[in-house]
């Protein structure tokens, strides 16, 4: 047997393992098993909190929509069909109750602090460590103007790095739908940057 055949091979066998405890996973998160939830939290709440700061903004506001989710998960893994992985997943159930987190009294957005609280490279000059912090502070007023749809989209591609395709899964709305809300939402913040002073 070739080394490429018994690669194959191994990799099968781990996918289909991988897909055997997934499988059991989502089983267990439907009947509410709490060691299930807890394994789920262990493994992808930091990714999860991480998106919702940098959308919804202050640390307190974050943590709470990243308590919601996985309270409400035992309910929402009904509609998982695992065509992507339970993270995407579990980025998904956050966008939606993101909604009324967004809604709330005006937050202040912390997505870009750890611009604003780097200083620059080989520089301690008091002029360039205001600027940074001025041009922070807003980038974080232009996000909240932002509708959630478009938000999301500049969130999850321009700051997390998703591909486009990735980002529709997480959405539920076509490639093409995501790729229009990121083209206005740059083109709507280039507008209020240029409104706040900054080019």
């Amino acid at each position: 047997m070739a080394l490429s055949e018994l690669v194959s091979m191994t990799d099968s066998v781990f996918v289909e393992r991988e897909s055997a405890l997934q499988s059991d996973l989502v089983a267990r998160l439907t009947l509410g098993d709490r060691t299930a939830i807890a394994e789920l939290y262990d493994a992808h709440h930091a990714a999860v909190r991480a998106f919702a700061k940098r959308l919804v903004g202050e640390v307190a506001a974050a943590e709470d929509l990243v308590h919601e989710v996985f309270v409400a998960l035992p309910q929402a893994v009904r509609g998982y069909r695992g065509e992507a992985s339970l993270r995407t997943f579990l980025i998904s159930v956050a966008v939606n109750h993101a909604r009324h987190h967004v809604r709330a009294a005006a937050r202040r957005r912390y997505a870009m602090e750890r611009y604003e609280r780097e200083p620059p490279r080989g520089s301690t000059d008091p002029e360039q460590v205001t600027g940074r912090r001025e041009l922070a502070l807003a980038l974080e007023r232009c996000l909240d103007a932002l509708p959630l749809d478009q938000r999301v989209a500049f969130v999850l591609c321009e700051v997390e790095e998703r591909t486009s395709s990735e980002v529709a899964q997480i959405v539920g709305a076509p490639e093409g739908t995501v790729r229009t809300r990121l083209f206005h939402a740059k083109k709507k913040l280039r507008a209020l940057l240029e409104r706040e002073g900054v080019r």
